[in-house]
């Protein structure tokens, strides 16, 4: 069974816009600020996340590394 999807008409098109608009003046500059912080945290938590696990792998390699030139 096939969904097909449908293109949006032009009251549907407007309709989507204006909501956006809607949403967009309701955001104060104090908003904005806020949500551009709480993006900014996610962020550097996400990338700080990726740079520790990436450090992990390195030291535990050089680590393998060490103790096998020991034995």
């Amino acid at each position: 069974m096939k969904v097909q999807m449908s293109k949006l008409n032009n009251f549907e098109v407007t309709s989507i816009a204006g909501a956006i608009t809607s949403i967009g003046a309701s955001l104060t500059l104090e908003r904005v600020g806020v949500i551009v912080g709480i993006l900014t945290a996610l962020v550097t938590c996400a990338a700080n996340v990726i740079y520790r696990a990436r450090r992990d792998r390195r030291e535990e390699r050089a680590l393998a590394v060490q103790l096998g030139d020991k034995q």
